[in-house]
């Protein structure tokens, strides 16, 4: 999708549909769509003009696995002592960023794991 705020709306409606299909309880799924929010938020600030946001949701052993990136003219990842990257922290089970060389540019990628708050393990 672009990478544009109008196309927020979009990703938080995908990322609830795949909590609730594996049955996290409410508070997981909004959960989950503050924390694709909050990537996709910090990824559009940083990308190109007229780029391309992709996001590709893998579901796996109950937890949703979100993986997010986007063009940028920067090297930098984002800024992990920021507010927004702690909210993010805390709103999953696991979070990570890197940034891979593309021609004159770079691709930030942030990953995120949710599990589901019911999931026990064995």
């Amino acid at each position: 999708m672009a990478a544009n705020p109008t196309q927020l709306s979009i990703v938080r409606a995908v990322a609830a549909d795949m909590a609730m299909r594996q049955d996290f309880d409410l508070d997981s799924i909004e959960d989950l769509k503050l924390a694709v929010d909050e990537a996709c938020s910090t990824l559009i600030e940083m990308a190109v003009p007229e780029t391309v946001l992709s996001c590709q949701f893998v579901v796996v052993d109950g937890a949703v696995q979100v993986s997010t990136k986007a063009t940028s003219e920067g090297s930098a990842p984002p800024d992990r002592d920021s507010f927004g990257w702690r909210v993010l922290s805390a709103l999953v089970d696991s979070v990570s960023t890197w940034v891979a060389p593309d021609d004159d540019r770079f691709v930030v990628h942030i990953d995120l794991v949710k599990r589901s708050a019911g999931t026990v393990n064995e």
